[in-house]
């Protein structure tokens, strides 16, 4: 069971996971603007109806209704009625970036290691229980994983990285560790893996992914779990630095998105 999980699209498993303290519509908001955001949804997309994501997300429709209202307000979905109609997403870049730029500053640097520390813990145990039992089999999806990731654009290379997080878990066998991997990478994942803007840290999450999977080959669980956190350590430094970097344009008076 936790293998079928990891082999199925894991980032849409992610978004239509259920919610932790479900029954507030700002959850589910925040939850489908993280994954539009994050290129997870994209552009045209149509979404579940009301009742099919209050079903999948473990809320009320009356929820999942007032969820939808306020990503209309924001402009991220659009509604068309009819036979062929429903809610439908509407990525605008610029007000994307400007979304997320605002979250990261609303946000303390305790709070961002904090988030962090968290996901580490998880995907770090993950990764080192993985290279205990992995198969054969395992290892080979874990290589397809990595050799079908996109790196040539940011939501290819986050796509990537939740994919292989994923998968991971479900190599674990532990289906605790799957919906708690699902769990975080909704909730940390679109700010985590902002570093994915660049074509570096794409190189490097690909770098990271291949130290795991060599672990893994050579049963060699704690290298497994350093490489794994290694990774997400530097993504929030590189996200602590940006942060830095969005105050000090909104201090100066700069468009938030701008760079030097």
């Amino acid at each position: 069971m936790p293998q079928a999980t990891g082999r199925a699209d894991a980032t849409r498993a992610v978004v239509f996971s259920p919610l932790e303290g479900a029954g507030r519509a700002e959850l589910v908001e925040q939850r489908l603007t993280d994954a539009i955001v994050a290129g997870v949804l994209r552009d045209g997309e149509r979404l579940p109806s009301e009742s099919e994501l209050a079903r999948s997300l473990g809320v009320a429709v009356v929820t999942a209704r007032e969820a939808l209202v306020a990503l209309r307000d924001k402009g991220l979905v659009h509604t068309k009625r009819g036979r062929d109609g429903g809610s439908f997403v509407t990525h605008d870049r610029d007000a994307s970036t400007r979304m997320v730029n605002e979250r990261v500053r609303s946000l303390s640097r305790i709070e961002l290691r904090d988030l962090s520390l968290h996901y580490a813990a998880i995907a770090g145990m993950a990764a080192e229980v993985a290279a205990d039992r992995a198969s054969e089999d395992d290892l080979a999806s874990l290589i397809e994983v990595d050799a079908r990731a996109d790196l040539t654009t940011p939501g290819g290379a986050r796509r990537a990285v939740g994919r292989f997080q994923l998968e991971i878990a479900a190599v674990s066998q532990s289906p605790r560790l799957v919906h708690e991997e699902l769990r975080l990478q909704a909730e940390a994942g679109p700010l985590l893996w902002l570093c994915l803007r660049e074509q570096d840290s794409r190189d490097r999450s690909r770098t990271a992914r291949l130290e795991v999977i060599q672990a893994i080959r050579d049963v060699q669980p704690e290298r497994a779990r350093r490489a794994t956190t290694d990774h997400i350590a530097s993504a929030v430094e590189w996200l602590i630095d940006e942060k830095v970097r969005l105050e000090q344009a909104v201090a100066a008076g700069q468009p938030e998105g701008a760079r030097p």
